[in-house]
């Protein structure tokens, strides 16, 4: 009860932090190789369901600070469109998040993008936690199926802050700035890419006023 209850703490900690936290999937194959008595597929319910509540609790926090306190009132609108677009197409939503889940890629950026949408989360994270049982459950059994083979005073190298990662971690932080600069209803509408014009506080007040009448 301790090793999960050990697992559930630090796979919530590692999936609250925004950037540079190491791959959960690190966390599941190291308990797999090293507490081999403990049910595989327990011990990836309980990582899932920390790390989708880690998930959800950093997407509503983008959502409450970002959105609601940081982000300028155009970007705002211009985020509206794409969530416009996605409340048309929530199976394809719910699958993306789902499939993405199976695989070992960083999810931080992906929850804060959703999160700077008024989109419900729940949906989402229902797909999230089925998605990373199945992948954290392969992870343990891995883990579990080295520990069979490997010398026991075999260790994982825990050098996970390689240049390619801080490159990627950056990389994907900006992309969620992208995000909000990207034209989205021109590309939605017209399929052209085009790095939105920020507009000059006269303008919105022009447009404003000229809203009023």
């Amino acid at each position: 009860m301790s090793t999960l209850a050990t697992l559930f703490v630090v796979v919530l900690l590692l999936n609250l932090m925004p950037a540079f936290a190491p791959p959960t999937w690190m966390a599941m194959s190291w308990v797999g190789f090293n507490v081999a008595e403990v049910n595989p597929f327990l011990l990836a319910v309980v990582a899932a369901g920390a790390a989708t509540i880690g998930r959800l609790v950093l997407a509503t926090f983008a959502r409450s600070l970002v959105r609601g306190r940081l982000m300028r009132e155009s970007d705002r609108q211009n985020i509206e469109v794409v969530e416009a677009w996605l409340k048309k197409r929530k199976k394809l939503t719910v699958g993306a998040f789902f499939l993405y889940a199976l695989g070992p890629f960083p999810s931080n950026y992906l929850f804060i993008a959703y999160g700077l949408s008024g989109l419900p989360l729940a949906i989402i994270g229902a797909a999230f936690f089925a998605g990373r049982t199945i992948s954290y459950s392969i992870w343990a059994h891995l883990g579990r199926l080295a520990s069979t083979y490997a010398d026991p005073e075999f260790q994982f190298e825990g050098g996970y802050l390689s240049g390619y990662f801080v490159v990627m971690q950056v990389a994907l932080l900006g992309f969620v700035y992208i995000i909000t600069k990207l034209d989205w209803k021109m590309l939605i509408e017209e399929r052209k890419l085009k790095w939105r014009r920020a507009m000059s506080k006269t303008e919105v007040g022009g447009r404003g006023h000229t809203a009023k009448h």
